[in-house]
């Protein structure tokens, strides 16, 4: 039995995102026609062995989010519930304080994806790569990582691994000098066991608070909070427990407005492989489309339009005539009036 986390964050976390995320939360956000999340939601409701996805945040639950939740569970016919955090407890310590939740119905294993990466999601692969490690260690688990550049891979969490075993040496959230081309996709696989090293990282956090209470030096956060990449996988490393999964696929982070134009990009792509039928067509009485478009069945495009390649355009957006657009994403209820231009743009 397996169960999906998605780490969603909350209201303090994606200020890299705004204003676009001043109204919507971040999570929402449409990408290539749909909201962020939908996408992992989508793969994970893949995996044949999934009963169950967990969102883990701290917004305070709205009409929006419970919408969102409810219509995707009768359209993937799984059951997906919030559970709110009362305050940012980290990566870890949201997973940490709904162990039980997580653990509920003899779930051995369960994914955990950041929302705020996009990708192909190759998670049944990422599985059987965690089963077929299962005799070097009964309790392991692995990250899926992908190769950056030298340069990039510093803004990202590194690995160096023995390269027939996969196993994770040595591990580095974003290293002040070079470590390895090896990054962390922010998309992992973990046994129940790993709620035993979550634990000794609480413990730990709880008396470094204790002992430093009276410090004006020493930083005072909640005690509850805890970090994968930086207070779990760093100690992991190099006991045979920790494995990395690579993938070549499509891979990115969405930190910001600039970011989700590339993703969108490459969702639109990958709709040619799960959703044709979601890519817009020409056609008589159509406007002009060069690929990859997706249209909302609510907007309103005049037939002399020019659209594409990779745009997106959202629900209620009106286009008038003349109207040239590529490489951009109109977001939900936008007007662009005759004869402008839209160019490598967030339009809303």
């Amino acid at each position: 039995m397996l169960k999906g986390i998605i780490l969603i964050g909350g209201p303090l976390k994606g200020t890299r995102f705004r204003p676009l995320s001043m109204e919507i939360p971040k999570p929402l956000f449409p990408v290539a026609g749909f909201p962020m999340i939908y996408h992992h939601i989508e793969a994970l409701s893949k995996v044949p062995e999934m009963k169950e996805i967990m969102l883990i945040g701290f917004y305070q639950p709205n009409a929006a989010l419970s919408k969102f939740i409810s219509s995707t569970m009768q359209q993937f016919k799984i059951h997906i519930r919030y559970l709110q955090e009362y305050t940012g407890l980290g990566t870890a310590g949201g997973l940490y304080h709904f162990r039980d939740q997580i653990q509920s119905g003899g779930s051995d294993m369960f994914f955990v994806l950041n929302a705020d990466v996009c990708g192909d999601f190759p998670l049944q692969e990422m599985l059987n790569f965690h089963k077929q490690h299962s005799g070097t260690s009964a309790s392991h688990f692995t990250i899926m990582g992908t190769e950056a550049t030298r340069q990039q891979s510093l803004n990202y969490g590194c690995m160096a691994e023995n390269k027939s075993s996969h196993e994770v040496l040595h591990y580095v959230e974003k290293p002040e000098t070079f470590i390895s081309t090896t990054i962390n996709c922010g998309i992992y696989l973990f046994s129940k066991d790993i709620f035993n090293h979550i634990a000794m990282a609480f413990h730990e956090n709880h008396q470094q608070q204790e002992t430093h209470s009276y410090s004006t030096s020493f930083p005072q956060m909640c005690k509850e909070s805890i970090f994968l990449e930086k207070d779990i996988f760093k100690p992991l490393a190099g006991t045979g427990k920790l494995f990395v999964y690579h993938t070549t696929k499509f891979w990115s982070q969405l930190k910001s407005a600039g970011a989700a134009i590339y993703a969108n990009r490459h969702y639109l792509s990958i709709y040619h492989k799960t959703h044709p039928d979601w890519l817009a067509q020409n056609g008589a009485g159509k406007p002009t489309l060069i690929e990859d478009v997706y249209i909302h069945p609510t907007a309103d495009v005049h037939p002399s339009a020019k659209l594409g390649p990779n745009v997106t355009i959202g629900k209620n957006v009106t286009i008038g005539a003349g109207v040239r657009v590529r490489e951009s994403m109109i977001l939900e209820g936008a007007k662009i009036l005759v004869h402008a231009v839209s160019l490598l743009k967030l339009f809303n």
